[in-house]
């Protein structure tokens, strides 16, 4: 930290959940299955998905749309070209009966680097905003809601224009769209309670716990308020340890996300993540498998954030 300013961005509202997490209720092993159904699917039945394996990568988009469908939905594309491939965004929305409600995303990328297959790194977020699509198709909240699947996260697209979300953000900005908040699935589903397991770029490991057993809520300093907002109100409704951080944008890890495009273009965003690389072992390796996962602490993720936009929809 350089100044009191940005030590005080770190302090987050509320009280992180702490001890044991509860065994899950029979609502939380439904989702975790479901979780766990979809995660198999992209990274066993699918593998890799870039535009190195462009086949893949458009199974992979296909069988996103078919999960919206599903789920009640109508999905859309935004389709451009990149490294002369066309590749899409695909796209479902929610509105609320209020058009003065805000306007919230949800995303994650579905695209992998090359080589691994993927399930943490991002299935477990495309499952988290399939999981949500289902909740919410049946129970809208009071919110006008965005669920969105993003492809070219990974490099050689990552911070760049080619970006799926940077594409989708620019041109929100650009019609001068309302969005109030972005949340980013980003890499949910390891956790550990051993001492140890969680690592942190510097200067942070004196200020956040070494146990990597909890979800962190992460943007940058503009974002602040909304970061603040969204920590708050997953602790007033999840029992799962949490953490939140609005930090300077030039800081390791704190742009590694979807969230980064849209703050970009001047909207309050975040990513929720289990802090990929500083914690998980078989990050963008070829054993980012499902057997590696935690299904029933991302499942108290999914559910929390769940909580989170009901909350936002009644205020």
């Amino acid at each position: 930290m350089n100044n009191e300013d940005d030590a005080m961005k770190i302090r987050m509202p509320g009280k992180s959940f702490t001890g044991p997490v509860p065994g899950p209720t029979d609502e939380l092993q439904v989702l975790a299955k479901e979780l766990e159904k979809t995660i198999v699917v992209l990274a066993n039945d699918m593998g890799p998905r870039h535009v190195g394996v462009p086949d893949l990568l458009e199974r992979a988009a296909v069988f996103i749309e078919s999960e919206f469908e599903g789920a009640g939905l109508q999905p859309t594309r935004q389709t451009y070209t990149a490294a002369n491939i066309a590749v899409s965004n695909i796209e479902a929305r929610l509105p609320s009966k209020n058009p003065n409600a805000k306007t919230i995303v949800v995303g994650a990328h579905y695209d992998t680097v090359p080589n691994t297959p993927g399930a943490n790194d991002n299935g477990s977020g495309v499952a988290g905003v399939l999981a949500l699509a289902r909740r919410l198709a049946t129970a809208p909240v009071g919110c006008h809601i965005r669920l969105l699947a993003f492809v070219n996260e990974e490099p050689p697209f990552f911070q760049s224009e080619l970006m799926g979300s940077w594409v989708y953000a620019r041109g929100c900005k650009e019609r001068g769209e309302a969005i109030d908040g972005m949340i980013s699935l980003e890499t949910i589903g390891f956790f550990s309670d051993a001492k140890g397991s969680q690592n942190y770029p510097s200067p942070f490991g004196a200020l956040f716990p070494s146990e990597g057993n909890f979800i962190a809520f992460v943007g940058e300093s503009g974002s602040s308020k909304w970061i603040k907002e969204v920590t708050r109100l997953f602790r007033e409704n999840a029992k799962l340890p949490s953490e939140g951080a609005a930090l300077p944008a030039g800081l390791t890890g704190v742009g590694w996300s979807d969230h980064w495009s849209f703050s970009q273009h001047g909207y309050e965003a975040l990513m929720a993540t289990d802090t990929a690389p500083f914690r998980y072992p078989h990050y963008h390796m070829p054993h980012d498998t499902p057997d590696q996962l935690d299904y029933h602490r991302m499942a108290r993720v999914v559910d929390g954030v769940h909580q989170v936009l009901l909350a936002l929809g009644a205020q």
